[in-house]
C-alpha cells in the first residue's frame, strides 16, 4: 500500500490554515471525530485510511489554488 504519509501533512497544514477543525471534516465524511484524527496523524494506516485522504485531497484540491495539494 503506497504512503500517504505527505497529504496528510499537508490537509493537517490546510485545515490549520484555514481554521477547519478535524471534528467539522469528521462530520462531512462521515467519520467520528477519533477516527478522523487517526487517520490524519497516521495513527490508522490501513486502506479506509488512505481513501479518506485520497478523498479529502480530491475534494479540496480544486479550492486551493496556492499548490498546497499539488
Amino acid at each position: 500500500m503506497p504512503s500517504t504519509d505527505i497529504g496528510r501533512e499537508k490537509i493537517l497544514r490546510f485545515i490549520e490554515e484555514n481554521n477547519i477543525s478535524i471534528r467539522d471534516l469528521a462530520v462531512v465524511y462521515g467519520l467520528t471525530p477519533q477516527d478522523m484524527t487517526n487517520y490524519l496523524n497516521g495513527k490508522l494506516k490501513n486502506k479506509k485510511s488512505n481513501q479518506v485522504v485520497l478523498q479529502i485531497i480530491s475534494d479540496y484540491k480544486g479550492d486551493v489554488e496556492d499548490e498546497r495539494f499539488s
